[in-house]
């Protein structure tokens, strides 16, 4: 008798069932579909590659220039380890397809008058993004994205404040189709605009919100303008918080003193807005890490210069298939995050592979130090575990003669007494040579010396950059 490895509402072109939702005290949303072996699961993942990439062979010029130098055709993938072959998809080709081929490059699968939205990136590093995305493809993230923060815990009960920019940025408008898509009351406020904050803090008591959507440094910018204003964020009535956009939630450092200062679970999520759903990474539990929820976007977490899948266990690069895009499908599309993932468990009441400190760095982030490779991301770990640490901090780096130099500024609690600065500095300084693998000169400075952010903290200041313009291009009149 053969097994009956179907899954509830999984059809291409995707289709769900909008008056669905699961009865209130019921854990998940597709049972099935998120509990079943994770064998049986990729059985039909690997149909679904199949599908798509015949989908977008047919309507994709991009695909099929591509995967044709490559002479790879979708026909050949008869598994996951063949998929492995395909080549990834860099940011960069997108940008260049693109201004190609604009407004929405060649990869676009649907015709033009399908698009209904567009979002995309900000453009400040380069030529901006656009997503175009069908009405089908709205609701399918609309879906996915309800699916994963009913796994968070929130319900038709709660009221979801969206404390981010109400833009381009596709993560305000995947928390706000979620959240209104499980039913619950959303608000979007938000975030970034002068005195915001503030209003954000009052707004949040006489609404009655109970979860909380935005970044782990909103969240910390919020708690201490809470304080200022004479109110204890634990008063504030939230019980969870749902953040993405930046390394934080899972790091222990950063969540720590997110729950400490609102009494709330916390729960991360976040891949690519490229790669939308981007909940496909998303918490189910109140702790460390994320799920990959594979069904929704399949994730590999592949060497970061052969692009093959990585054994469980192991360090790597996320690479992205979208399952359920047919606007813009992104297939085998490489993040350039950081992360280690672990084999799916029962035990976690979800059969997905689990990603234990969730994104914590990107390669493209790391730099390099006298020999030594460093993220950005653990020096905040240390830094904010700090007893005395006043709310933010500065990495920068130089080079001294031929000599790069690290020096993190670091905020410090006015309570402390000044005298005790040496020994605090020094005690920081060990830390980080200890985690780091290469020594950094810390100096302290007064509480509020950085302006805090209302989006994604931005900490790291390589002066190197500058000081290699200059030598290359001196100003008018400099004597070289």
């Amino acid at each position: 008798m053969t097994a009956d490895i179907s899954m509830e509402q999984w059809t291409w072109p995707p289709s769900y069932d909008e008056t669905y939702r699961p009865p209130e005290g019921q854990t998940h949303w597709l049972p099935r579909r998120e509990t079943m072996p994770a064998e049986q699961r990729e059985e039909l993942i690997l149909a679904r590659i199949r599908q798509i990439m015949a989908y977008a062979w047919d309507n994709a010029p991009f695909y099929r220039r591509k995967w044709d130098e490559a002479g790879i055709h979708p026909s050949a993938i008869r598994t996951l380890a063949d998929f492995e072959k395909v080549p990834v998809v860099r940011k960069e080709e997108l940008r260049a397809d693109q201004a190609a081929h604009e407004p929405f490059g060649s990869y676009l699968c649907v015709p033009p008058d399908e698009v209904k939205h567009i979002n995309g990136t900000s453009g400040t590093t380069g030529r901006p993004t656009a997503f175009g995305i069908s009405e089908r493809d709205w609701r399918s993230v609309a879906n996915a994205h309800a699916r994963v923060m009913w796994a968070m815990g929130i319900r038709s009960s709660d009221t979801v404040l969206v404390a981010s920019p109400l833009s381009l940025y596709w993560g305000s408008w995947g928390a706000y189709i979620g959240a209104e898509r499980l039913g619950a009351r959303v608000f979007p406020f938000g975030a970034g605009a002068p005195g915001q904050t503030a209003r954000t803090v009052r707004w949040i008591k006489q609404m009655g919100v109970t979860v909380l959507y935005g970044t782990p440094s909103y969240a910390l910018h919020l708690a201490e303008v809470a304080e200022e204003e004479g109110i204890a964020p634990a008063s504030l009535g939230l019980r969870a918080m749902v953040f993405s956009g930046e390394p934080g939630a899972s790091i222990p450092t950063i969540r720590s003193r997110i729950t400490e200062a609102f009494q709330v679970g916390v729960y991360d999520s976040g891949s690519m807005a490229e790669a939308a759903p981007w909940m496909n990474l998303g918490a189910a539990a109140d702790e460390p890490g994320v799920l990959c929820w594979q069904d929704l976007v399949y994730t590999e977490v592949c060497d970061p210069v052969g692009h093959q899948r990585l054994p469980y266990g192991a360090e790597g690069t996320p690479v992205y298939t979208t399952l359920e895009r047919t606007s813009q499908p992104m297939i085998r599309l490489l993040s350039n995050d950081l992360t280690r993932w672990e084999a799916p468990s029962a035990e976690r009441g979800r059969t997905y592979p689990f990603l234990p400190r969730g994104i914590y760095g990107r390669i493209d982030d790391m730099f390099t130090v006298r020999g030594e490779n460093v993220h950005p991301s653990a020096i905040d770990e240390v830094i904010m575990a700090a007893p005395g640490y006043g709310g933010e901090h500065r990495i920068v780096i130089s080079r001294e003669s031929a000599m790069d130099t690290l020096v993190v500024q670091v905020e410090y609690d006015p309570r402390q007494p000044e005298e005790s600065l040496p020994g605090w500095v020094e005690r920081i300084s060990g830390r980080l040579r200890t985690v780091l693998g290469v020594g950094a000169r810390v100096v302290p400075v007064r509480q509020h010396t950085f302006d805090r952010t209302g989006f994604k903290a931005r900490r790291v200041i390589d002066n190197r950059e500058l000081l290699q313009r200059m030598v290359t291009d001196p100003p008018p009149g400099s004597i070289p």
